[in-house]
């Protein structure tokens, strides 16, 4: 686990992760001498002859000329204190390096696995579920940090603080070392031999279940009106209900599990310290007293140090589910970067398809094969065949989304690859049957990607007007800035479809790409649509349309129609 917890770690900042370590050594190193310099106090109050029978306090004593005892004690005392406050603070500054550390680290997995995920394609994308990986963007990147990281450090530094205060009794007093293994050493391995296994599978069965019930809840709101007019809620509630009973289950005994390690330690203290009562039997009162007091004060600060111990490496053993969520991710390749890149590929001739062929990865057959034809530019090019024919990947395949398995796409002379597909999908657009909304304004939809300070009000108006969208927009009290809500639930699928082609020509579109755009809708509000690309397509003669369409119908104003089969 700690060699896969050190690869997530970026380069970047292992460096920093040095610099915890040594915060972390300075903060045990100051809690051991906080605990130091309560000894003086505790002579002071278990001997009261110790100013003058111990040499380090009458030293101090003489040196400063106390004349009265009770003047010494309030000096030491508040000397303690002001020491004791001094390292709290500085404890308190280091901590905040530390935790600005470990955020800024959540900030980076987060933001890269979310990176990663996109460009892993639309294949990855298609293939996995998006409640699940929204989840691990969101969720397991911030449970890796506070369920494993802030406890490994907190592991260390308790660690060391043991060590220090664990050699320091030894130096003082071997039997009260010794005593102090009898108590805590028998404690710890109970507790790991009775939950190590049982917080693995604890920690795996929760997230199995969040991340079931992060997908029914997504998949619920998202098919209201199936679920709904099937009668299927009760069916979903009861996979909900499961999946909550497993997380208050695993929650529940993971709650008990972590209150084991302040029971052991408690029941072991008490025992240690009746021990040493039987074993100070025969001392003098004195040696009695001091000798009881180093080691009260020892163990009762012992005791938080194997409390804290054991609860991080239990919260360890229970998250250790997102080392290999994120470590199966590429997050810290130079590629994981924001794309800023905006050339285009200046489209002047042709799109030349050459004996292009497609097979799934999963499957032997393939989809289709040798497959070559030439779109001019200028064109409005339709494309049908039945269901199943691959007229949606032969789009995808002309988007760059897909390589091909064979043959190639030509544009311009061209082939299109990864290195160039960037500067393709600059120069194109895209309406789907569904399109793709954000819950924001219409704006923000059209110029989709700009910032609001860069959107370019005169070519918004431009495209709105070509996307025949200006009577709708004028007639919204808030106009562009109205919000259609999530998926543009509070527009007509004309409206989106309107909004889809908008957005295409406010980017400056030189081919637009038409996959089953209208058939989703009434054929009154197809016919408006397809007469709206009609009128793109005189308005600018340069324009190259691409349609898929299953309705021969939907195609007629198209120059050539290419038939799957």
């Amino acid at each position: 686990m700690k060699l896969g917890v050190l690869n997530i770690i970026p380069r970047s900042f292992r460096r920093g992760g040095v610099w915890v370590c040594v915060t972390i050594f300075i903060r045990a190193l100051l809690n051991f001498m906080g605990l130091a310099a309560l000894l003086p106090v505790l002579y002071l109050i278990l001997d009261s002859q110790s100013i003058e029978s111990n040499s380090l306090l009458a030293g101090v004593y003489n040196y400063f000329g106390f004349t009265s005892d009770v003047s010494f004690v309030a000096s030491v005392a508040g000397a303690v204190v002001g020491f004791i406050a001094i390292k709290c603070g500085i404890n308190l500054l280091l901590y905040r390096y530390e935790r600005d550390y470990i955020y800024s680290l959540y900030r980076y997995l987060s933001r890269n696995l979310y990176i990663d995920y996109f460009n892993r394609g639309l294949s990855f994308i298609k293939a996995s579920n998006s409640a699940v990986l929204s989840r691990n963007v969101n969720v397991v990147c911030y449970t890796f940090v506070s369920g494993v990281l802030r406890p490994m450090a907190v592991l260390l530094s308790e660690a060391m603080l043991f060590i220090l205060l664990f050699a320091s009794i030894a130096l003082y007093s071997p039997l009260a070392a010794l005593l102090t293994v009898a108590i805590f050493i028998p404690a710890v391995w109970l507790y790991f031999a009775l939950i190590r296994n049982r917080v693995n599978r604890y920690g795996d069965i929760e997230n199995d279940a969040h991340r079931r019930k992060f997908r029914d809840t997504v998949e619920t709101y998202r098919g209201y009106a199936d679920i709904e007019i099937n009668n299927a809620f009760s069916s979903m509630l009861r996979q909900f209900d499961d999946n909550t009973d497993t997380m208050v289950s695993v929650g529940a005994k993971n709650a008990t599990i972590s209150t084991l390690p302040q029971l052991f330690t408690e029941i072991g203290l008490a025992a240690g310290m009746a021990l040493m009562v039987v074993l100070c039997v025969g001392l003098d009162s004195g040696s009695m007293k001091i000798l009881f007091g180093v080691f009260a004060v020892a163990a009762l600060r012992l005791m938080p140090s194997v409390r804290a111990i054991m609860g991080a490496w239990t919260s360890l053993r229970y998250n250790r589910y997102t080392i290999d969520i994120i470590a199966s991710a590429d997050i810290s390749s130079p590629a994981q970067t924001e794309r800023v890149d905006s050339e285009q590929i200046d489209f002047k001739d042709c799109i030349e398809v050459e004996n292009l062929g497609f097979k799934f990865s999963d499957s032997q057959t393939p989809l289709f094969t040798d497959l070559s034809f030439t779109i001019r530019k200028g064109e409005k090019i339709g494309i049908n065949g039945r269901s199943g024919a691959g007229k949606t990947t032969l789009f995808n395949l002309l988007l760059g989304f897909y390589p091909a398995t064979e043959g190639r796409i030509v544009i311009d002379g061209q082939v299109l690859t990864a290195e160039n597909r960037r500067r393709w999908q600059n120069s194109i657009g895209y309406v789907s049957q569904s399109v793709f909304l954000t819950d924001s304004t219409i704006l923000a939809n059209i110029a989709l990607g700009s910032k609001a300070e860069d959107i370019d009000m005169e070519r918004v108006q431009r495209a709105v007007a070509a996307a025949s969208l200006s009577e709708f927009v004028a007639s919204l009290p808030n106009g562009l800035n109205t919000r259609i809500g999530e998926c543009g639930a509070l527009l007509s699928g004309g409206q989106r479809q309107r909004i889809g082609i908008a957005r295409a020509l406010y980017k400056g579109a030189q081919v637009l790409f038409f996959d089953e755009a209208t058939s989703a809708l009434d054929s009154q509000t197809e016919q408006s649509i397809n007469q709206a690309i009609v009128e793109l397509a005189k308005a600018n003669q340069a324009l190259t349309i691409v349609v898929i369409a299953h309705r021969e119908s939907s195609l007629e104003y198209c120059d050539r129609v290419i038939t799957l089969k």
